[in-house]
């Protein structure tokens, strides 16, 4: 391997396009060296942002790039699995997009392909990179908020009006506790460092298969956890750590620049209230990510954010869904 790791793209995603390809462009220790696509008015946006950029016309003929040391993968949700191992075995280190998965136990797969391979293999789960969740980890981890009692979690948007999108489709795996339950469930074992013992309630709205609007209710050890997703809402974000001296808000916790500032604030009640606020306008998640990608592949440092953490979210996600088929 040369002295950065040379990434290509499975796929001219919009998302691809717009956030990660920039990203992976941008992030020290890595270039962008080639896309798979099979329509070239696909890849002509990618093109001109990295000229001399080597586009495949097949998802295996990049795997089979001898050129290429990582791929981004962000494809449907329902073929994450699939394409993680089949780039794995093909010798490249992944970082796919999240879900990386649609069930705990096909991580566990991933897992040992990874271990057997010897490669790196993530989920893109870019939250955990930005300092606004690294501070209220912190934060957090410091006691300065006393005994944590409930965690508060909401992140919504609309795309009512683009029924053909993807996460609008079942058969693509689609809904919103695929797409962004995954933050708000993650974003709260991240910070505490806890697993759910029960999920208590599970209300779900779906349309054509898909959730569109779920509101959950859990314990977690020594507190309460309430976290609503929707697609069929306004949009807004928020997480609140609620405890016995004061309280740790996060205003713009998953599309910071985009949903608005990103900042922690920390508001106290022992005896005497007093706030302080912590802002960062500038921070790129996703080109944070890409840079940590790129330093477990260059120097062996640990990555921030393993696959076992991912499978610890998506066996939430998997006990919400035991919960709103539970009988009665």
């Amino acid at each position: 391997m040369a002295d950065h790791v040379r990434w290509g793209i499975l796929g001219a995603a919009k998302f691809a396009r717009e956030h990660m390809g920039p990203a992976i462009h941008a992030a020290r220790g890595g270039r962008l060296a080639a896309l798979a696509t099979s329509g070239a008015d696909k890849a002509a946006p990618f093109v001109d942002r990295v000229p001399g950029l080597v586009v495949h016309d097949s998802y295996e003929a990049l795997l089979a790039d001898p050129g290429i040391d990582a791929v981004y993968v962000p494809l449907p949700n329902h073929l994450h699995v699939a394409w993680t191992r089949k780039a794995l075995e093909a010798g490249k280190h992944v970082l796919c997009e999240k879900p990386i998965a649609m069930a705990a136990e096909e991580i566990d797969t991933l897992i040992a392909t990874r271990d057997a391979t010897g490669l790196l293999a993530a989920e893109a789960y870019m939250i955990v990179h930005h300092p606004q969740w690294q501070k209220a980890k912190a934060l957090y981890e410091s006691g300065v908020i006393g005994d944590l009692v409930q965690v508060r979690a909401a992140f919504s948007y609309d795309n009512s009006a683009d029924p053909g999108n993807i996460r609008n489709s079942a058969d693509s795996g689609g809904g919103a506790i695929p797409d962004i339950g995954v933050y708000i469930f993650g974003g709260t074992r991240f910070v505490t460092g806890q697993e759910p013992e029960e999920i208590l309630s599970a209300q779900v709205r779906r349309e054509n298969g898909v959730d569109v609007w779920t509101q959950v209710t859990a314990t977690f050890p020594g507190f309460a956890y309430s976290g609503m997703v929707s697609m069929r809402m306004a949009p807004w974000q928020e997480v609140v750590f609620h405890g016995t001296t004061g309280l740790i808000r996060l205003t713009a916790p998953f599309n910071p620049k985009v949903f608005g500032e990103a900042r922690v604030e920390l508001l106290g009640t022992d005896g005497v209230h007093h706030e302080s606020v912590w802002r960062f306008p500038g921070d790129n998640h996703y080109v944070l990510q890409v840079e940590a990608f790129n330093r477990s592949v260059l120097i062996g440092a640990a990555y921030p954010c393993p696959l076992e953490f991912s499978r610890g979210t998506q066996a939430m996600i998997d006990m919400v869904w035991a919960k709103e088929n539970a009988p009665g």
